[in-house]
């Protein structure tokens, strides 16, 4: 039986009529993500027609998910909001904080051993606020929310940029800011731009090496990492009904990778089947009830460039296995096409590692088509000539697997068996020689490849790819191999070919576990005590930031001009630095360590303006931050793209930054500013940036008529004497104006509960 199933069908109960009063507002056919939308607006009945890509909307999401580290900063925050429990079905999962070296049951060990005061924290708030608490070892959270949480229409909001991985199970699922999860755990309306859509008709049924990951490894290519800002994308036609509901997940988990908003497909027989395997019969009986409302209405489908922003179509009959990278997750490329690209680019041909996990790719299915090609390896008298890893995706996954022996199989390549969790993933990878920074090349499965992410190594050229074709070209070695046409070389010096994998998308004797981990919280957590040592490293009670005086803002210095792409790893990096996500003074001092300077090309090196000399980033922000004295980010374009961790936003806002200006923003780092009551703003004339000069002195000289829809004025003062003026865009509506001039919207909450 489903977890919140009496939350489920109240949901569906709405449904019909919500979704006729939004057909009557509109007034034409409604897509799927519309439907969802409309179905869980703040305010229902609706009479309103919201414009795409401008309209600030309120919403009621179903649920809220956290992973380990990102919750800590949230539920901090939660434990200041004056609530005695959770509004909305919550849960935190410990996936972040597990460390891949040796094998699952030392690192699990050894991450227990290291972080036991942050997961008996989450524990305990978990249960005291009534929040679910899945433990270290049961899972990826989004794995664990596909097997267990996600329904078909609903909607979620998670604080991981791949919460959108439920839309493999028909989902409105979004990556926010913990500051978010805390309005809607809060019991609080929860504010989303009314987002624009992006239609992608698949048609025709993969074949042979050909597996889902090619979908969106293909999509990624054509709408570059920017592509889907503002927008959801819908998967429709007889394509998508093709494929199998983990499929479909990874095809959303990794739309996080073009910035969309959301990704989701419509309602169909793979969701069932899913659902059913997973021990959900009582929600498939649930959703057949308003079918129809959980996919899109046939007059859209059947003409789409009327209804969506932008139509996109694939065969997935012809559509080709890609290899993306490296360094960025856009970068396409036919597997066909590949060897002749990395030479022509000097990228390395040998492979040190071919890794199989992350939320992106580590289900049953997964697993067993990469084993098929792991079987066919050892049968055929082949070795792995790159290292080999896997995470499984939760511990129901790993089990089944290990039942079915598929873990086995891999075992007989020698492949190292990480815990259930994110691992490389996210750069929680303790790679041997990774600290010599050696030119070298790995592929995975995995969502991101941007520099340094897997093991901090700037010179690993790491490529995202299917777990099939990551376990070809490991077996191989070689970057340049094609498992399509090419073959090599067994141990008894024949040619031999691999086979097209196979895989049961569902295990045949069904899914089983032991222990999932789950932790149930206490029916009253009234007398559960959370404690946080006044001397922790790991963990920090949060203080209120000081609201804004109501004044202009004049004198403030810049800190640092960032050059060319910067992502939330660039300003709050994972890794090593995940240990104090929970401690907010400690994580800023990795505050902006990874972006580029425009001033002299360096990272970490700015100059303080006080005396100058240069500096890293965060002791020259601190120094500012004593001396009372505003700093100001300068960035370029698609700022704050990544991750949804909100500590790249409070960093900044804890470190005494105004402002970030930038050319453009990635969605969630937007909000995340907002959130913590900074300015985020756009030039108005993106040639501006070349205006602002390392000494200037920046002036806010209108911030005292800030209002919706106003661009506001700075003027730089250059070192010269001369002076000039230049316009400031930006989003806020009146409800993020006021979060503002209360210092960040928790302190809005407090004032508004108080």
């Amino acid at each position: 039986m489903a977890f919140d199933i009496e939350m489920i069908k109240e949901v569906y109960a709405k449904y019909p009529e919500r979704i006729a009063a939004a057909r009557k507002a509109v007034g034409k056919p409604l897509t799927l993500s519309e439907k969802i939308l409309y179905a869980h607006l703040w305010e229902n009945p609706n009479t309103q027609v919201f414009e795409r890509g401008k309209s600030y909307v309120d919403f009621a999401p179903d649920r809220v998910a956290m992973q380990d580290a990102t919750a800590q900063m949230a539920l901090l925050q939660f434990m200041q909001a004056g609530r005695k429990k959770v509004a909305v079905p919550s849960t935190a999962h410990a996936d972040h904080l597990i460390q891949a070296k040796v094998g699952a049951d030392k690192d699990l060990q050894d991450s227990l051993n290291k972080n036991d005061e942050v997961f008996n924290f989450l524990s305990s708030v978990c249960n005291k606020y009534g929040i679910g608490f899945w433990k270290p070892g049961a899972g990826i959270i989004h794995q664990v929310v596909l097997e267990n949480y996600a329904f078909p229409g609903g909607m979620m909001i998670g604080t991981d940029s791949h919460t959108v991985n439920a839309g493999g199970l028909g989902m409105v699922a979004i990556g926010v800011g913990g500051a978010d999860a805390v309005d809607v755990m809060a019991g609080m309306a929860w504010e989303l731009k009314f987002p624009k859509l992006i239609g992608v008709k698949l048609t025709g049924k993969l074949n042979g090496w050909t597996a889902p990951k090619d979908v969106i490894l293909k999509v990624a290519g054509i709408l570059t990492v920017e592509g889907g800002t503002g927008c959801i994308v819908e998967y429709f036609g007889p394509g998508a009904e093709s494929l199998s509901c983990t499929g479909k997940g990874t095809i959303c988990n990794m739309g996080a990778e073009i910035g969309a908003t959301t990704s989701t497909f419509g309602y169909d027989d793979s969701m069932r089947r899913y659902l059913k395997a997973t021990d959900r019969a009582d929600v498939v009986a649930l959703a057949d009830t308003v079918a129809e409302h959980l996919t899109g209405d046939a007059e859209v489908y059947a003409d789409p460039k009327k209804y969506f922003d932008q139509v996109i179509e694939i065969d997935l009959s012809t559509l080709m296995p890609h290899v993306n990278g490296p360094f960025t997750p856009d970068l396409a490329t036919p597997i066909n096409e590949l060897a002749a690209k990395a030479k022509a680019n000097g990228w390395p041909l040998k492979v040190e590692w071919g890794l199989i996990g992350s939320c992106t790719n580590s289900s049953y299915e997964d697993l067993a088509r990469a084993a098929s090609i792991a079987k066919q390896a050892v049968a055929k008298g082949l070795v792995t000539k790159a290292e080999f890893g896997i995470n499984p995706g939760s511990e129901q996954v790993r089990y089944t697997a290990e039942r079915d022996g598929l873990l086995d199989i891999f075992k007989k390549l020698n492949t190292k068996i990480f815990t259930n969790a994110c691992g490389p993933c996210i750069g929680q990878w303790d790679r041997a020689g990774a600290e010599k920074g050696e030119k070298n090349t790995i592929i995975h499965s995995f969502n991101r490849n941007f520099s340094k992410r897997a093991d901090g190594n700037p010179n690993t050229h790491a490529f995202v790819a299917s777990p099939e074709i990551v376990a070809a070209i490991a077996i191989a070695g070689d970057l340049g191999f094609n498992p399509l046409t090419d073959t090599l070389t067994n141990s008894s010096g024949e040619q031999v070919k691999l086979d097209v994998p196979t895989g049961d998308e569902l295990p045949s004797k069904g899914f089983a576990v032991e222990n999932n981990g789950y932790q149930a919280p206490a029916a009253d957590g009234s007398s559960v005590n959370v404690y946080v040592k006044p001397d922790s490293d790991r963990l920090q009670l949060l203080e209120e930031f000081p609201a804004w005086n109501g004044k202009n803002v004049m004198g403030a210095r810049l800190l640092i001009k960032v050059k060319g792409k910067c992502t939330t790893d660039h300003i709050s990096m994972a890794g090593p630095w995940l240990k104090y996500r929970g401690h907010l003074d400690n994580i800023s001092n990795n505050m902006l360590i990874g972006a580029v300077n425009a001033f002299g090309g360096a990272t970490n090196k700015v100059k303080n303006q006080l005396t100058g000399e240069h500096g890293e980033v965060p002791a020259t922000a601190r120094a500012y931050k004593k001396a009372g004295i505003a700093s100001v980010v300068i960035g370029d374009q698609n700022y704050g793209e990544g991750s949804s961790r909100e500590h790249a936003a409070m960093e900044p806002r804890h470190l005494g930054v105004l402002a970030v200006i930038v050319k453009s923003f990635a969605r969630i780092h937007e909000t995340n500013l907002k959130k913590q009551g900074m300015l985020g703003l756009t030039f108005a004339n993106e040639a501006d940036w070349d205006k602002v000069q390392e000494d200037d002195t920046l002036n806010f000289i209108d911030l005292e008529s800030f209002a919706p829809g106003k661009q506001l004025t700075l003027r730089l003062d250059h070192t010269d004497g001369k002076s000039e003026e230049i316009k400031l865009n930006h989003t806020y509506n009146k409800q993020q104006i006021d979060w503002f001039k209360a210092g960040s919207a928790l302190n809005l909450i407090k004032q508004q509960q108080a």
